[in-house]
């Protein structure tokens, strides 16, 4: 029996429930530990889903939610504890004495994700920084696994873990791909699909759209959370290009990216984003599109590397403006990108090749 455990997901989570969780349920009786406050639930996967209630504020989260996950946890008595939240380390070590095994799930590279936190400002960012890139180190340095989202990520962690494994955030091999895509009646739309934000370049984005030659529009989906990013985009001349879709299940999605000539993922380079792996740039190259991303080395390395898409500066609108207009005045190299997303991550950049490395993984804790 295993569980996984967050106090921060949804448990629709792509990374969590779509990916993991679905691909462990084969083999395993899987519970999933989860304060979204829509209750308790058996799913069509066999997936024990216990809630234990949403938290009324980050704060009573923070100080609160990691207790219940603990008391909802040992109850399960699972063999297996995986956790997906900075803030549930401090129940690490508790489960451990426990007798169970934990696998901590880094998503990001926490200290500097906090450097990049708006409400933080520098000095008690850095200060924070500290604190818990040794906390972190601690923790996890008594656990039995620790699994990480990017091999950049993966690296950190080796050096005081003894068992590290990047287990990437790539697609779903068929979810997003198209079957019949005709590029000569395409429209001039372009996509961004995920967590909205002022560090995610969204302004930048806008401001392209009012520099464009062409007559492209954004389909923009997601959700923005902050309150003055959302103000500020609004009055941008570019929101007039703007399809403001909200937020969109996975069918949905895919109707999107069906439509659109380019994907965008053009993170700003604060720290925690130069050496990431946006979920997102994976799923545009599976939806058979070119992406259009920061010019960070990785991620070069990765669109240019596989002729799927443009890289540019995210922080000059005109750089996305002028990547936009190439792409839809010359779809014959759009689509041709789009195939070499699809050849890449047909070959390199999927779900089947990670779970097999999770399998493995859960196997060797078990004994088996």
């Amino acid at each position: 029996m295993i569980a996984h455990l967050t106090s921060v997901h949804p448990r629709n989570d792509i990374r969590i429930y779509h990916k993991q969780l679905t691909s462990l349920s084969k083999k395993f009786e899987c519970f999933l530990i989860t304060a979204d406050g829509f209750g308790n639930n058996i799913d069509e996967n066999n997936i024990n889903i216990v809630d234990i209630g949403k938290p009324i504020s980050r704060l009573d989260r923070m100080r609160n939610a990691p207790k219940k996950v603990l008391e909802a946890a040992l109850k399960i008595n699972a063999d297996i504890y995986h956790l997906h939240d900075p803030e549930l380390l401090q129940i690490a070590l508790k489960l451990k004495k426990a007798g169970k095994k934990v696998i901590f799930d880094a998503h990001e590279d926490l200290p500097k994700q906090v450097l990049s936190k708006p409400y933080l400002n520098s000095f008690n960012a850095h200060i924070i920084s500290f604190i818990v890139k040794y906390y972190e180190k601690y923790v996890c340095s008594k656990l039995d696994a620790v699994v990480t989202a990017t091999p950049t990520i993966r690296d950190k962690f080796a050096k005081f873990c003894p068992n590290v494994i990047d287990i990437n955030n790539y697609p779903l091999l068929g979810e997003l791909t198209p079957l019949d895509k005709d590029w000569s009646k395409i429209q001039n739309e372009i996509a961004y699909v995920g967590g909205i934000a002022k560090i995610r370049g969204i302004e930048q984005v806008v401001d392209a759209f009012s520099l464009l030659k062409t007559n492209a529009k954004l389909n923009l989906v997601g959700t923005c959370k902050e309150k003055t990013t959302t103000e500020i985009i609004n009055k941008k001349n570019g929101w007039n290009s703007v399809n403001a879709l909200g937020q969109l299940n996975r069918e949905q999605v895919r109707e999107v990216l069906q439509k659109s000539i380019a994907g965008l993922v053009t993170f700003l380079p604060v720290p925690n984003h130069i050496d990431a792996q946006p979920n997102k740039m994976f799923e545009y190259m599976s939806a058979g599109i070119p992406v259009i991303g920061s010019n960070y080395p990785l991620w070069k390395s990765i669109i240019e590397g596989n002729n799927c898409g443009i890289c540019v500066d995210p922080e000059h609108p005109q750089e996305i403006a002028n990547a936009i207009d190439r792409l839809v005045n010359d779809k014959t190299l759009a689509e041709q990108m789009g195939k070499n997303g699809i050849k890449a991550v047909n070959e390199k950049y999927n779900w089947s090749i990670e779970e097999t490395k999770l399998f493995q993984l859960y196997e060797e804790l078990l004994g088996n």
